[in-house]
């Protein structure tokens, strides 16, 4: 909401700086975005009158004017294709100085001179319009300071309003609110009932009682839109960034401006019978006063005539039903009030956005349409002539908003602003905003809301609008107060923001993706499987909810790509979301993404590429760091988005908890990925639960080592060895680890070589040699009874 200071300050005028009112307001709740001059810095330049003009001798496109002040005449050169004999503009006379620190001097122009200058309204920035000069009123007096005839000494302010505060999209709003705030009188203009000059009306039918419980219209007639919209209206309506049209068009911007109720007027003679206040039937078609054809929904409420729509309620009027300045000759003025759910969307759904529907989805007073139809009428008269009939209402009772009395507690008050505020206090500021209070002596008042203020319908509303009004930047400091004891902090869990460190120490940047991802997408990775879809989703690619976390890093692994950043390491941390609604689940998952060279570029770093052992080693770190690694295990298995031949499934006793492996070959090539892309998954509450760490005291006694190299069918598990060795190698067993996997020369195709070794310490005695051996051939034995695993030779 963009207005003019001055005529804000027409209605209340406190005695304050501009400064400390844009200060106050911005505390109120109504943000000051902007102040803007409403001209530039100049002075010198006077109403000036074109007596006469002539052709420059030298110059096709330069005229030479004889220019009165009111006192003398000057001969000034202008280039401005309207510059023409009887026509009044801004004068700046020798010795002007204009925007920009330009000194108005006497001139020589091709040779004729020239003793001063005539001004377009873009040279003095009072707007962007340079096609000419700045025309004036007829009546302009000759030889007045412009500033002051054009009253340029003013500021246009704007104001963001929150949606609730549909009340301020006016100058009679934001009057209340700037009364309330100083406790200065409103200086409201009166709006006496305009007599009915003759008796001619239109029927009004509203079927749709319920959308528009109240419309009002009526007839003038004789009319005359030739004449043109007064200066003080013109710059009014500018200073609020709205352009200029025609004098109906005006009055009722103005109008929309002053009281906050959006009119319309209609070319009365293009209504065929009487107004249908209905809803449009489906397919209907309406050329919009922008020139724009739409093809109406049977959910929009629509302005009718008995042949075919005239305007869309609440949004625009139709161009056929609009006013012309060169044959209008009567009006059918409407004012009426829309249910805000109603219109609500609609100028939207129909790539539309005007001030009207601005208002109407906001909500606006119920009971403002009569006032604005007199206030619009007596304009109209006044400026353009006519003759008013009287006004035809239609009215739904029933359907109008109702707005309850409120019980609003002094305790209640205290208790929320943290301060106890005087009862007289409270009345005099609610009382300001036009609210009625009633108390019952008992610390509680009942307050009556009127019609304007239809965003206040609770007690705490009553009581943000105290706080309000009192001045947020007042109100006590306290800080919260409460007995809290120390929570046990759990030594086996490991912290998210512990595993994320860990992570970015292993070079891994963290992602943050959004949770909505495209449809498409989704099947990618979850092939089968319904995704659960938002119901208004932003955009057509982020209309499903992840499945999972990989869609969205490897969304953000080809950002990387596409500005040449080869080796990508990315994590991610956050929900997933399983199931639709009634059954939906959402786990907090780990999932990371590597591809590019193993190690950083360098002189000394080899140029190799990840391989899928790279990230499972990153893997076994994370899960390794709470202490419990030898609870996972890693099993070969497939997954429908992974390589179904270096896919892992990770395992924790036994219960699935997530996948690692290489992306599948088709999915990267619907993805345009052109190299190996490694990710993991984990279910994040597996991840973190570990076990506390004890002590064991360290054996004084050597360590025996024996390495093994056993012969393995080509499918036999590396981890099936090893768990059958670590089941048979008895309790001092300290380590065990796989040293060479080998295939090839000397080895049957069908059959590998594994090379382990194994490590026992006993703790108070030295192992001697017959017990390691009759260990080994236990541990040997079993590989060959349960693998058909057996010592190299």
């Amino acid at each position: 909401m963009k207005f003019s200071e001055q005529w804000l300050r027409g209605w209340v005028n406190p005695q304050v700086s501009r400064d400390d009112l844009v200060a106050r307001l911005s505390m109120a709740g109504l943000e000051v975005d902007s102040v803007t001059p409403a001209a530039g810095q100049f002075s010198g330049i006077v109403v000036g009158e074109i007596l006469a003009t002539e052709q420059h001798p030298d110059a096709d496109k330069l005229r030479v004017c004889q220019v009165s002040d009111g006192k003398d005449t000057f001969q000034v050169v202008c280039g401005a294709p309207n510059a023409r004999p009887g026509i009044k503009i801004p004068f700046a006379m020798i010795g002007a100085e204009l925007p920009g620190d330009f000194k108005i001097k006497k001139a020589k122009l091709r040779g004729v001179e020239s003793f001063g200058m005539l001004c377009s309204a873009a040279e003095l920035q009072i707007s962007e319009e340079n096609d000419g000069l700045l025309e004036l009123a007829g009546d302009a007096p000759v030889g007045q300071d412009i500033r002051q005839y054009l009253s340029l000494d003013d500021a246009s302010i704007e104001i963001g309003l929150t949606p609730n505060r549909g009340d301020c999209l006016s100058i009679a709003g934001l009057a209340r609110d700037v009364s309330a705030l100083y406790d200065v009188a409103v200086q409201r203009p009166e709006v006496p009932a305009v007599a009915a000059s003759h008796d001619e009306v239109r029927s009004v039918e509203v079927t749709a009682p319920a959308a528009c419980p109240r419309y009002l219209g009526r007839v003038i007639r004789n009319v005359d839109l030739s004449r043109p919209t007064p200066l003080w209206m013109v710059e009014r309506l500018r200073r609020s960034d709205v352009r200029s049209i025609d004098a109906a068009v005006d009055i009722t911007n103005y109008v929309m401006l002053e009281l906050g109720q959006p009119m319309h007027a209609f070319d009365l003679a293009e209504i065929n019978g009487g107004i249908r206040v209905r809803m449009a039937e489906e397919g209907e078609k309406l050329v919009l006063l922008d020139g724009q054809e739409v093809v109406l929904r049977s959910d929009t409420l629509v302005i009718a005539d008995h042949a075919r729509p005239l305007a869309i309620a609440g949004v625009m009027g139709g161009e056929h039903s609009g006013v012309d300045t060169h044959k209008t000759r009567d009006l059918f003025l409407e004012s009426a009030f829309f249910e805000p759910v109603s219109v609500a969307g609609k100028a939207r759904s129909y790539g539309l956005h005007t001030d009207a529907s601005h208002r109407f989805e906001r909500g606006v007073d119920s009971q403002l349409a009569r006032e604005a139809m007199e206030r619009a009428t007596r304009l109209i008269i006044d400026i353009v002539g006519g003759d008013a009939g009287p006004v035809i209402e239609s009215v739904s009772a029933e359907h109008l908003p109702q707005i309850a009395p409120i019980t609003l507690r002094a305790e209640r008050v205290s208790q929320m602003l943290g301060m106890e505020m005087e009862p007289a206090q409270i009345e005099q500021l609610l009382n300001a905003l036009g609210l009625t209070t009633q108390a019952d002596g008992a610390g509680q008042w009942t307050v009556s809301v009127p019609s304007h203020r239809f965003d206040v319908s609770l007690e705490v509303d009553l009581i943000e609008e105290l706080a309000r009004l009192y001045g947020y930047n007042r109100l006590p400091v306290r800080y919260p107060q409460a007995r809290l004891a120390p929570q046990a902090r759990p030594e086996s869990r490991s912290e998210l923001p512990t595993l994320r460190r860990l992570l970015v120490a292993r070079g891994y940047q963290e992602a943050i993706t959004y949770s909505f991802i495209d449809a498409k997408l989704f099947e990618l990775f979850n092939p089968g499987v319904e995704p659960l879809l938002l119901a208004n989703p932003i955009s057509n690619d982020m209309a499903a909810m992840r499945g999972s976390l990989l869609p969205g890093l490897v969304k953000a692994l080809q950002h990387n790509l596409n500005r040449q950043q080869d080796r990508v390491r990315l994590f991610e941390s956050g929900l997933r979301f399983v199931g639709q609604l009634g059954d939906l689940k959402q786990e907090p998952m780990l999932a990371g993404l590597i591809s590019g060279s193993r190690l950083p570029e360098g002189w000394a770093n080899g140029r190799e590429g990840v391989d899928f052992f790279d990230i499972k080693a990153d893997v076994e770190a994370v899960l390794g760091y709470a202490g419990a690694l030898h609870r996972f295990t890693f099993t070969a298995a497939q997954h429908p988005a992974l390589h179904p031949g270096q896919t892992a499934r990770i395992e924790r006793d036994g219960e699935e908890v997530g996948y690692l492996g290489a992306l599948h070959p088709e999915l990267a090539k619907a993805l345009d990925l052109d190299r190996p892309v490694f990710v993991f998954e984990m279910v994040l509450a597996h991840v973190v639960e570990g076990q506390v760490p004890a002590f064991s005291e360290l054996s004084k006694f050597p360590e025996t080592r024996r390495d093994l190299a056993l012969i393995a069918g080509r499918e036999v598990a590396a981890n099936d060895v090893l768990d059958i060795i670590r089941d048979n190698a008895g309790e001092w067993l300290t380590d065990l680890r796989l040293f060479d996997v080998y295939q090839g020369k000397g080895i049957d195709p069908d059959r590998k070589s594994l090379a382990v070794g194994l490590t026992w310490q006993h703790p108070s005695r030295t192992l001697n040699d017959d017990e390691v051996n009759a260990t080994l051939q236990t541990i040997l034995t079993s590989l060959e009874q349960r693998l058909n695993t057996t010592l190299r030779k």
